[in-house]
């Protein structure tokens, strides 16, 4: 576990507002957009994946269910969200080891992982900072293992006057391929795109290390 006081962005952007995740969650149909994620991380039974910034827990949630023979954790710097995670594996009967720590200080060994996935959050990150996050991803996969993102697209588009959040500016594809390919990862890919309600644009990117 990290132990550190050092700032960072909850999953729903406050503290106070993660009781509205599950609801924000159920409204949106997040469960779609993390279900696409998944068919395209391709997790197999025996492999083992790491969620970085995985707030209440709901892609390694879907993810138990549809592959109860991975290895599964979760990290998160917020305690909040840790335990809600925690307590929803428990209610499930699944697996799940749930950590208090961040994205670029994961306590995981070199090359022990096949799958980081990441959802929504590298938006969160300034630039620097994803990274780090993406280094410490190519140092926890095995050779040949896959990071799988999904996150807001902040590119501009046409009638569009600003963006509805400061830090989608810049958070374009091009930008987390480039932390991608900073970071040492290959064949970084941008792998495909939607646009839901509320949620808005948003973007799928893959990478090996």
């Amino acid at each position: 576990m990290t132990e550190t006081a050092r700032p960072y962005i909850p999953a729903m952007g406050r503290h106070w507002m993660l009781f509205l995740y599950d609801p924000f969650a159920r409204v949106t149909r997040l469960s779609r957009v993390h279900g696409e994620l998944l068919d395209r991380a391709g997790v197999r039974p025996g492999q083992t994946v790491v969620e970085i910034g995985c707030g209440p827990g709901d892609v390694l949630m879907q993810l138990g269910r549809r592959v109860p023979g991975a290895t599964l954790i979760g990290i998160d710097p917020d305690p909040a969200a840790v335990r809600k995670a925690r307590r929803k594996a428990a209610r499930r009967g699944l697996q799940i080891k749930i950590e208090l720590a961040y994205a670029d200080q994961l306590p995981l060994p070199d090359n022990s992982v096949n799958r980081v996935l990441s959802s929504y959050m590298l938006h969160h990150l300034d630039p620097d900072q994803q990274e780090a996050a993406m280094r410490e991803a190519r140092r926890v996969l095995v050779p040949g293992g896959e990071v799988h993102v999904v996150d807001a697209d902040g590119t501009p588009h046409e009638g569009s006057r600003r963006h509805r959040h400061p830090r989608l500016a810049g958070h374009t594809p091009a930008r987390i391929g480039d932390a991608m390919r900073a970071a040492g990862l290959t064949a970084v890919t941008e792998n495909g795109h939607g646009e839901r309600p509320v949620i808005g644009r948003y973007v799928f990117l893959a990478a090996t290390a």
